[in-house]
């Protein structure tokens, strides 16, 4: 299965996020999944098998307890190919920064100049 098949479901994103912050027993990992997306267990199951096989997540025996922890690897290869469309949105979030810069500075400018142009407020009037 491809990487981008695999993270092309949401509840395995999901269950990535949730291993993100750390290994994660899988009846954890159920039960939020189980919440947020109204499956069944062996349904989350089914979710965490597929991540296991396909390198995204490992699995260790604790007792009776299973524990998941996202794996690296497989996310470094997507990130890798994204890199090549992360150009093109940097340079227009680059541009972006530099206008949004530009337009502070003349607000800066025109409010230094004219101490009532900063002011939301219209000239007051007496009654």
């Amino acid at each position: 299965m491809h990487a981008f098949d695999v993270l092309g479901d949401p509840v395995r994103r999901r269950i990535l996020e949730l291993l993100a912050d750390g290994e994660q027993p899988a009846g954890a990992i159920a039960a939020v999944v189980q919440a947020e997306f109204g499956i069944s267990q062996p349904g989350v199951s089914q979710h965490l098998r597929v991540l296991r096989e396909n390198g995204f997540a490992r699995v260790r025996a604790e007792g009776a307890r299973r524990l998941y922890a996202v794996e690296a690897a497989p996310l470094q290869d997507v990130d890798r190919w994204l890199d090549r469309f992360r150009r093109a949105w940097e340079q227009h979030l680059d541009a972006l920064a530099t206008e949004l810069a530009r337009g502070e500075r003349a607000r800066r400018t025109s409010a230094a100049t004219d101490p009532g142009a900063g002011s939301a407020a219209g000239p007051e009037e007496d009654t």
